[in-house]
């Protein structure tokens, strides 16, 4: 199968896989211990990590994963030309 087949280049696919585990990192930044205590409260719901950073690095890999399917491929460049 050639390489012509595919709708991604190379970098596409590196910038959307690199995209996919910055997603992952945030979800996983997210999460947090079960609740353990009697009444179901858990106060490190309201840590800097889950509230500000982890939403953050989701986006940004949101954001790459826009930029990595939208990056022009060079092979592409060349046949235009």
């Amino acid at each position: 199968m050639s390489q012509k087949n595919f709708a991604l280049g190379k970098t596409n696919l590196i910038i959307c896989g690199i995209a996919v585990l910055l997603i992952i990192a945030g979800f996983l930044l997210m999460t947090g211990p079960a609740s353990s205590f009697g009444n179901g409260f858990e106060p490190d719901i309201f840590s800097a990590r889950r509230i500000k950073v982890a939403p953050m690095v989701s986006l940004f890999g949101f954001t790459l994963m826009i930029v990595g399917i939208l990056y022009p491929s060079k092979d592409k460049r060349k046949e235009e030309k």
